[in-house]
C-alpha cells in the first residue's frame, strides 16, 4: 500500500493538504472553461486552441520561475504567484455571472492562470527535497500524485454533477465560485512554510540569475545529460500524441448525449493515477525507474488507443483509468528522477523546464487532438494519436538506452 512516512513531516504534510484541497478546487475550473468554450463556439478546435493560449505562458514563465525558485526565497514566489492565479479565477467568476460569452475572453484568462501557476509549479515541486529526507522523495512525489489525482476523481464528477443539474450558463458560474473559494486552503498552507531561501552553492558553481543566463545554464546541463532529457522527451511524446481530454465534450454531447458524461470522461484517467497510488507501495522500491518509467508511457498510449475504440461510456471510463494509473507510474518517477539527480542550485531551473514539459505537453495535445479530430474524426484523433504515442515511446528507449540503464544511486544528489 502506500507510504505515508512523509506525512509524518509537519510541513509536508501542510502542504500536502494544501495543495490537495486547492487542486480538486481547480478541477471544477478545469471542465467549466472547455464546457463553457464548446457552448460558445461549438467547435473542438477552440476548445483545442485553450491549449495553445496557456502554451506561450508556460513556455516563458515556467523557465522564468524556475530560475526565480533557485535565487529568490521559494515560499514568497509561492505567496505571489498564487495571488496571480487565484484573481484570475475570479475574473473567470465574473465574466460568466456577466454573461460576457467571448471566446477571446476566456483564452486571455486561460494565459493569465497559466503564467501564475508556471511560475508556482517549480517553487512548489523544488521545495520537496528541502523538507521531506531523500529517502522519503518517491514516497512524497507519490503521495502527491496520489492526492492530486484524487481531486481529479471527485472534482470532475462534481463538475459533472453541476453541469447535469444546472443549465451550461449557471452550472459554469457554480464551478468557478469553488474553485475560487477552495483556493484559499492553499494560501494558508504556503504562509506556514518556513522560510525557504537558495542553497548554498557548490564551490565553483555559477551564481544563480533570473535572466537569461540563469536559465541558459540550467538547459546547458539538462542537454549534457542524457537520463534527464530523455525523461522530458518520453513524457513531451505522451502528452503531444496521447492526450485525448480536447474531445471530451465533443465526445460527451455526440455520443452519450451530455450531461454527467463529462465529469467521468474528465475524471476517469484521474480514477485510475488514484488507485495506482493507492497501492504504490512498490515504486519506492523499483531500482530500474528508467526503464520502468518507459514501460508506464507504452501502457498509456496504449490504453489511450483502446479507450478511442470504445462505444460504451463504462468501457472507454474503465480504459482511461488504466492509463492513468500508467500515468501515475511515469509522473512519480520523472518527478523523482528530475529531483535527485539534479544538484538543489539548479533544481529550480530543471524543475521550470520540467513544469514547461509537463504542463505544455499536455496543452499541444489538445490542439493537436481538437485539430486533428475537425480535419479527420474524434476516432481518428484518440485513437491514431495513443498508438503513435505507444510507438515513439519504445523508439526513443531503444534509441538511446541511457534512460532504460539508469539506476539511481543511494544518497544520489548531485547529478552524478
Amino acid at each position: 500500500m502506500i507510504d505515508t512516512r512523509p506525512l509524518s513531516v509537519p510541513t509536508f504534510r501542510r502542504t500536502w493538504i494544501g495543495n490537495a484541497t486547492s487542486f480538486f478546487g481547480f478541477q471544477f475550473t478545469a471542465v467549466a472553461v472547455p464546457v463553457q468554450m464548446f457552448a460558445i463556439t461549438g467547435s473542438a478546435t477552440w476548445v483545442g486552441l485553450l491549449g495553445v493560449a496557456g502554451l506561450v505562458p508556460l513556455l516563458v514563465f515556467g523557465l522564468w520561475g524556475g530560475a526565480a525558485a533557485d535565487v529568490v526565497d521559494r515560499r514568497k514566489l509561492l505567496l505571489t504567484s498564487s495571488v496571480v492565479t487565484w484573481v484570475t479565477t475570479v475574473l473567470l467568476l465574473v465574466q460568466a455571472v456577466l454573461g460576457v460569452r467571448s471566446g477571446h475572453l476566456l483564452l486571455v484568462l486561460t494565459a493569465i492562470q497559466a503564467a501564475g501557476f508556471a511560475v508556482s509549479s517549480p517553487a512548489r515541486q523544488a521545495i520537496v527535497p528541502r523538507i521531506v529526507p531523500e529517502a522519503l522523495v518517491p514516497s512524497a512525489n507519490t503521495l502527491n500524485y496520489t492526492a492530486n489525482t484524487a481531486g481529479g476523481v471527485l472534482g470532475p464528477l462534481a463538475a459533472g454533477l453541476i453541469m447535469g443539474i444546472w443549465s451550461t450558463s449557471d452550472g459554469v458560474i457554480v464551478a468557478y465560485a469553488f474553485d475560487a473559494l477552495l483556493f484559499t486552503v492553499t494560501f494558508w498552507a504556503t504562509w506556514r512554510l518556513p522560510p525557504i531561501p537558495p542553497a548554498l552553492r557548490e564551490p565553483g558553481a555559477d551564481k544563480p540569475s533570473v535572466g537569461l543566463r540563469g536559465i541558459a545554464i540550467g538547459l546547458k546541463f539538462l542537454v549534457t545529460q542524457p537520463v534527464l532529457l530523455l525523461s522530458f522527451a518520453v513524457d513531451l511524446v505522451a502528452m503531444v500524441f496521447a492526450m485525448p481530454r480536447a474531445l471530451f465534450p465533443a465526445v460527451a454531447e455526440e455520443q452519450f448525449g451530455g450531461g454527467a458524461a463529462v465529469g467521468w470522461l474528465y475524471s476517469a484517467i484521474a480514477i485510475g493515477a488514484m488507485v495506482g497510488g493507492l497501492t504504490s507501495g512498490w515504486i519506492a522500491r523499483v531500482k530500474r525507474q528508467g526503464l520502468a518509467l518507459i514501460v508506464a508511457v507504452v501502457g498509456w498510449g496504449l490504453a489511450i488507443g483502446l479507450a478511442g475504440l470504445a462505444h460504451s461510456l463504462w468501457l472507454m471510463v474503465l480504459l482511461l483509468a488504466l492509463a492513468g494509473l500508467a500515468d501515475l507510474v511515469s509522473a512519480v518517477y520523472r518527478q523523482t528522477i528530475m529531483q535527485t539527480f539534479a544538484p538543489d542550485h539548479l533544481r529550480g531551473r530543471l524543475q521550470g523546464v520540467f513544469t514547461v514539459v509537463v504542463a505544455g505537453g499536455p496543452r499541444l495535445g489538445d490542439l493537436r487532438a481538437g485539430a486533428t479530430a475537425d480535419l479527420t474524426s474524434v476516432g481518428t484523433s484518440w485513437v491514431g494519436g495513443g498508438l503513435v504515442a505507444a510507438g515513439l515511446a519504445v523508439v526513443l528507449g531503444l534509441a538511446s538506452p541511457a534512460l532504460i540503464r539508469y539506476r539511481p544511486e543511494q544518497g544520489e544528489t548531485d547529478g552524478r
